[in-house]
């Protein structure tokens, strides 16, 4: 996985489709404190790529929403697959170079190969040993898999190796951007936390998923 850390053009317009149409449903719901309609309020975002992504213009963009009704306005930040919270930098960065951290152990040596700071990888891999195991996200996302699931202690790269593996299983491709590209739709949910389950829009996605 080290030797093919550059995501393409493909890869970005996959997650802007999928975000747009995510965002689309959420709005399609209606406000969940007053049932007003949801009108777009997206907010401009300067995420980073490092050495894995040239971020492109649509990454530049999230997609927000805000209540149309008087007394209210009430946001709606639906759930994303191009960011993974408030994290300056992209997703799949996220992903990628925190597996680049844990394979190459040396964190010099994965600033290296990623050009993400070492202290940022090391919070980053505090984040997925500690606090993601702990999140809804991941209790719904680990009973998905055929025991036994991806060893929480070895995330994010049990992860996607897991889902490798899975995709080869059933014969489908599985380069880099394939499994980043299936790992940021089972991970969207955990992107908000003003919707209150994340994980039922992206289910309604799930004709377009490549894993069940």
């Amino acid at each position: 996985m080290l030797t093919d850390l550059l995501l393409e053009e493909k890869f970005f317009a996959v997650l802007t489709g999928l975000d747009a149409e995510i965002a689309e449903k959420v709005a399609s719901s209606g406000c969940r404190h007053c049932g007003g309609p949801l009108y777009q309020a997206n907010y401009e975002r300067k995420p980073r790529g490092a050495q894995i992504a040239v971020v492109r213009e649509a990454f530049s963009m999230r997609h927000s929403l805000c209540c149309g009704r008087k007394g209210c306005r009430r946001r709606a930040l639906p759930p994303s697959l191009r960011f993974l919270g408030r994290r300056v930098y992209i997703g799949a960065v996220v992903l990628l170079a925190s597996v680049a951290a844990q394979l190459l152990s040396v964190l010099r040596d994965a600033r290296a190969a990623t050009g993400v700071p070492g202290r940022t990888l090391r919070r980053w891999g505090l984040w997925w040993r500690d606090t993601f195991p702990q999140s809804s996200t991941w209790t719904e996302l680990r009973a998905r898999f055929a025991p036994p699931p991806p060893d929480e202690i070895a995330l994010p790269n049990s992860l996607l190796a897991r889902l490798g593996s899975d995709l080869e299983q059933q014969h489908r491709a599985s380069s880099v951007a394939d499994v980043c590209e299936l790992a940021a739709r089972l991970l969207a949910p955990a992107t908000t936390l003003s919707v209150p389950d994340g994980s039922r829009f992206v289910r309604a996605l799930r004709a377009r998923f490549a894993f069940e």
